[in-house]
């Protein structure tokens, strides 16, 4: 049996209509997992989804914000009713700081809205899903994955965008104590931390040529990363190969932090 097969299986994708949420659900779907992709723009959310229309895992979406509770709620009861269950969630939506704003000019505003996307986003779905998941294993169906995407803003200072860098330095710790807490449940945790990609995101500071020229040295693989290179790594987490490995926190960066 192939242990990265994930036939049957279902996960959702928050954010998971372009960039790495898009990447990571392509490679779901190549491996026969059904996927539900989360996102705010409905249009955005079908152009993904026929992407993958060739794909043996079969494809849904669902117009949701993550920032509000009641749009998870009903996001989450939309999958069930067509798939009958959910093994896993990609908590990818999320915003960034940007780095046009001193610390101390930082608004309250800014501050808040950073962390009602990144940091409660994370919260509602995880406890959405990670309460089907528990009620599921206490009726003898023990399986289930949280992997949030994080940044290396976590790790290192990231200069005028410390709102960012706290959100993802938190979703570290929130990956962490679910492991613990979830693990009697046959639930793992784990937190992605992606190095530069290539995305909507950092489409602006990639076409900076002085940026480019001061950080390509810096990546020992001598290229920015591609939502496609999370294929891999989501594979592994969703299926059973993964099963004893959880709080962890995956740095996908072609060597960045280790230059």
């Amino acid at each position: 049996m192939n242990m990265f097969d994930l036939t049957g299986r279902v996960a959702i994708i928050t954010g998971g209509n372009g960039g790495i949420g898009l990447g990571i659900a392509q490679a779901l779907a190549s491996s026969g997992c059904n996927i539900a992709i989360w996102g705010r723009n409905g249009d955005k959310n079908q152009a993904a989804a026929a992407t993958m229309a060739k794909a043996p895992g079969k494809v849904a979406s669902c117009v949701c914000d993550v920032t509000d509770p009641a749009s998870v709620k009903d996001a989450m009861q939309a999958v069930l009713d067509t798939f009958g269950r959910v093994d896993g969630c990609f908590a990818n939506a999320g915003i960034g700081g940007g780095g046009r704003r001193a610390f101390i000019d930082r608004t309250e505003e800014e501050w808040r809205a950073m962390f009602a996307t990144n940091l409660d986003g994370v919260f509602h779905v995880f406890q959405a899903v990670a309460r089907h998941m528990t009620e599921r294993a206490t009726a003898g169906d023990p399986f289930g994955r949280l992997v949030a995407t994080s940044s290396l803003a976590s790790l290192f200072g990231t200069a005028r965008n410390e709102h960012y860098a706290a959100t993802k330095a938190a979703i570290n710790a929130l990956c962490r104590a679910l492991a613990v807490e979830l693990a009697r449940h046959g639930v793992t945790a784990n937190a992605i931390l992606p190095g530069w990609i290539k995305s909507d995101m950092t489409a602006g500071i990639m076409a900076n040529e002085k940026f480019v020229a001061n950080v390509m040295p810096r990546i020992p693989v001598r290229r920015f990363g591609e939502p496609s290179d999370f294929g891999g790594i989501a594979v592994y987490l969703m299926s059973k190969a993964s099963s004893y490995h959880t709080a962890d926190c995956f740095v996908i960066d072609g060597g960045y932090t280790a230059f």
